[in-house]
């Protein structure tokens, strides 16, 4: 299996679980067999993009039967960190980021991408400085990095974002969400990650509501909504439904909200995934 999975690259399959991990068709399913472990890394992203937790879970655990002490290892450990954020696992994801840290080594993508996770953890438990500290050495392995994944950056704002709503800073908080959707939607053109693109959406309309200016968060929270029923991003939907109930929408009742939110935390949990109850 492991001698398979190592030499078979299929560049269909390639292209296909690119399109659906980091480019214009983050709702596709089913998706190709992967043949590789970095395919198994792009599966597992387009599936946890879905909130099809149980499935990215599988491929990652088959990647890092694969291929256990390497790059891709310290990109996978990142991975399911971020999944257990999403559910509110912060504590345990940690752990995932950590190990991701290890494991990267001396390659600048892979420390940057641990450290923006461990970044976010620390800021799921209230640690804001040391979130602070975690996302400045992100920026500086990011500074010196020869052509550094757009994506990296784009997940920097976010959390700088997030970590600004977090200390009640709704002016700075606003101005590291506007940085993510500009970031998104010029230097991840090329790839045209329509993901990132909705997320950073996402992260704005919620920084606009720290920030007071409710018309707009809604503005932006209804144009994302949609899009991400468009998508088939399941997670993205259920948080946007949480933000909305509270600050209104133009287009969806309270009540439509209130169902819309728990039937995807339903559908995530069908497909594996264990919200944190805490």
């Amino acid at each position: 299996m492991r001698t398979a999975i190592a030499n078979r690259r299929d560049p269909t399959i390639e292209a296909t679980l690119t399109a659906a991990a980091f480019g214009g068709q983050p709702g596709r399913w089913p998706l190709p067999t992967a043949t590789t472990p970095h395919q198994l890394w792009l599966r597992a992203v387009a599936a946890g993009g879905q909130g099809r937790y149980g499935s990215a879970r599988t491929d990652l655990t088959a990647l890092l039967r694969d291929a256990p002490a390497s790059r891709l290892a310290s990109l996978a450990h990142s991975t399911q960190g971020s999944f257990l954020r999403q559910l509110g696992w912060h504590t345990l994801a940690r752990r995932w980021d950590g190990r991701a840290l290890a494991l990267a080594g001396t390659d600048p993508q892979a420390s940057a991408d641990a450290l923006i996770g461990l970044a976010a953890d620390a800021l799921g438990v209230g640690r804001f400085a040391a979130s602070a500290t975690l996302l400045s050495r992100a920026g500086d392995v990011l500074a010196g990095a020869q052509a550094p994944a757009p994506r990296l950056a784009v997940r920097r704002a976010w959390v700088a974002a997030e970590l600004a709503m977090a200390v009640g800073d709704g002016a700075t908080a606003v101005r590291h969400a506007e940085e993510a959707v500009e970031l998104a939607r010029a230097t991840i053109a090329e790839a045209t990650s329509t993901r990132h693109r909705v997320k950073s959406d996402v992260v704005l309309a919620a920084a606009l509501c720290s920030a007071g200016a409710t018309d707009r968060a809604r503005a932006v929270g209804d144009a994302a909504l949609d899009a991400t029923g468009r998508l088939g991003l399941v997670p993205l939907r259920w948080a946007l439904a949480c933000l909305l109930v509270d600050v209104g929408s133009a287009t969806c009742t309270t009540q439509e909200l209130r169902a819309l939110r728990d039937a995807c935390a339903e559908r995530v949990r069908h497909a594996g995934g264990i919200w944190c109850d805490r």
